[in-house]
């Protein structure tokens, strides 16, 4: 890593330069080298911390992947299933799929340096004992499955703080190339950790494969428990668990762009798991090989998948995010017909270096979409739906595929898989992704309080909001149309019940209401605000013809705890202040 850090370093001595129009030449050219150097595919691992996680996670990942080599292999020895062994890998995606939402959410709620790092400890732990119990010969079948879903959850616990975080650790103009970074990562392990794996199973058996496992998480961990993060606390107490879910979710329904990225994601991971679930039958039953072929296999994806991860600026700027998932599908799919047809290891390596390429290219550009498409409050819950869509549809592709393996061979698993691959470009006929834009996701100060005089407590609710306007009757489409959009807006961040009315006396008066279950829950959509939400609330409000403003009545429904049973009765709250927030 640290070689690439300096070729990449781009100072320069000092230099006398009289001349105004060679010192221009000089200049420009000087900048337009940074800029380059700046916007390429390496230029955050100039950033130290950022280096130092990411260099640790590909150790981290060179263990996941052994892992993934010994539990498949032994699983081949342990049990004659081609179900069982297509299990494996829905067992290590299925925790991912699982515990990505509540995972999400905890990043989102807490410390994500910590979320990462209890998830990190978790995986270890579980690797140990997993490691006792092999070398005691107490591996059964389903306890390796176990197994494999416990490791798994740790990392899907850990996933989401890490891609969350990575805006964190560089600056903005590097936050693409970095996401880009944070699946080479991965691949770069699977260039050669599957090869690895392979030839350490076969030397000394799935035993060491567990052991490396263990140990190679500690490194990553070390990382993130030296990175000195500052966490900015939330002016809010931390939403409870199920509330913290469901406004994700409820974000990601109502965000078309994200909506359709998740439906896309799953789509491609049902259609296309048969590249890494069934490369053991693979392998075995179609080249005739052992464990050191099956690493072979995956190592060709994995440098299919390195190379790509290198081209993905180069593909977001020479096409839009639909043509190209289009495309990739098409060589994803073409790709694993060929290797339910072929008999050759060399023909076979070059169709999954093409499915490696595709894969990365694939997801890379997905995740992007998410990640600039999600504001930062929501991040961490956007990219766990996001890696749930992509892991479950894996992990139910790995067991449809490998039932029917187990039904018709694996060379009609490998040719079906490929023709789902291409027919889903179907699919962006009618959901198709939007071009991704550079936006400032940040939340943003609304710059004035709402007035309290009432005790409340960040409990108390519901509470219901409405807002007048009074619009001219010959902009009442206009109007209605930026109101809609205003309508997805609100219940991206929280809001129910939304509703627009027209006063039938007076047609130009307009009331938007909508409600908010508690006080709490009120001022953190208010937290939630986005410059494009706040535009957009502008422009609503551009329609009004009061100069005033739009008046805003926020009430407490059912106030039965602000009244007092008799006209004579001490008032509890004398003296006291309502919170106010935001």
């Amino acid at each position: 890593m640290f070689p690439v850090a300096a070729w990449l370093d781009l100072g320069h001595g000092p230099v006398d330069i009289d001349d105004d129009a060679t010192k221009g030449i000089f200049m420009t050219a000087t900048a337009d080298a940074g800029d380059r150097a700046r916007s390429g595919a390496f230029a955050p691992l100039r950033e130290r911390t950022f280096r130092t996680i990411w260099s640790a996670s590909v150790i981290s990942n060179f263990g996941q992947l052994i892992l993934g080599v010994g539990a498949a292999w032994e699983m081949t020895r342990i049990s004659s299933s081609a179900s069982m062994v297509a299990l494996v890998q829905t067992a290590m995606m299925l925790p991912l799929m699982l515990v990505a939402l509540p995972a999400g959410a905890i990043a989102d709620m807490f410390d994500r340096r910590r979320i990462a790092l209890v998830g990190l400890g978790f995986s270890s732990i579980c690797g140990a004992v997993l490691t006792t119990l092999a070398f005691m010969d107490l591996t059964t079948p389903w306890m390796l499955l176990l197994f494999c879903v416990l490791i798994g959850g740790g990392v899907a616990l850990y996933s989401p703080s890490w891609q969350a975080s990575i805006s964190e650790q560089v600056s903005p103009e590097h936050v693409p190339a970095a996401i880009a970074l944070g699946t080479i990562s991965y691949n770069v392990a699977r260039s050669f950790g599957p090869a690895i794996g392979g030839f350490v199973v076969l030397a000394v058996g799935a035993k060491a494969a567990f052991a490396i496992n263990a140990l190679f998480y500690i490194p990553l961990w070390l990382a993130f428990f030296m990175w000195r993060r500052k966490h900015i606390a939330s002016r809010l107490p931390p939403e409870r668990m199920d509330r913290a879910i469901i406004s994700g979710a409820r974000y990601a329904l109502h965000s078309p762009s994200i909506r359709t990225v998740l439906t896309r994601s799953f789509l491609f991971g049902l259609a296309g798991a048969t590249g890494s679930a069934l490369a053991p039958l693979a392998a075995r039953d179609l080249l005739h090989g052992g464990a050191g072929v099956f690493g072979v296999l995956l190592g060709a994806t994995g440098i299919g998948a390195v190379l790509g991860a290198l081209f993905v600026g180069d593909v977001r700027d020479r096409l839009s995010t639909e043509a190209a998932v289009r495309l990739l599908a098409i060589g994803t799919g073409s790709s694993l017909i060929v290797v339910g047809l072929s008999h050759s290891l060399v023909l076979t390596c070059i169709a999954l270096f093409v499915v490696g390429v595709c894969n990365i290219l694939t997801v890379a550009l997905l995740n992007v979409s998410v990640q600039l498409s999600a504001p930062r409050w929501v991040t961490a819950r956007a990219l766990s739906l996001f890696t749930a869509a992509l892991t479950g549809g894996i992990g139910i592709g790995a067991w449809l595929w490998g039932e029917v393996a187990a039904a018709h061979g694996v060379s009609v698993a490998f040719i079906a898989s490929g023709g789902a691959a291409i027919l889903t470009t179907v699919v962006g006929l009618v959901m198709p992704l939007r071009r991704d834009e550079q936006v400032d996701n940040a939340s943003i100060d609304l710059g004035h309080e709402p007035h309290v005089a009432l005790a409340l407590t960040l409990r108390s609710g519901p509470v219901s909001i409405e807002v007048e306007y009074d619009v001219d009757p010959e902009r009442a489409r206009e109007f209605y149309d930026v109101m809609m959009k205003l309508q997805r807006a609100r219940k991206r961040m929280g809001v129910l019940d939304w509703s627009i009315s027209r006063d039938i006396a007076n047609p130009a008066i307009w009331v938007e209401r909508y409600q908010c279950p508690t006080w709490g829950d009120y001022l953190r959509t208010r937290d939630r605000y986005t410059q494009a939400e706040f535009d957009l609330q502008a422009l609503a409000g551009s329609y009004n013809r009061n100069r005033d403003g739009s008046p805003v009545r926020r009430l407490l429904e059912r106030p039965l705890g602000s009244v007092r049973w008799k006209a004579d009765s001490p008032d509890p709250f004398q003296g006291t202040v309502g919170y106010i927030g935001p």
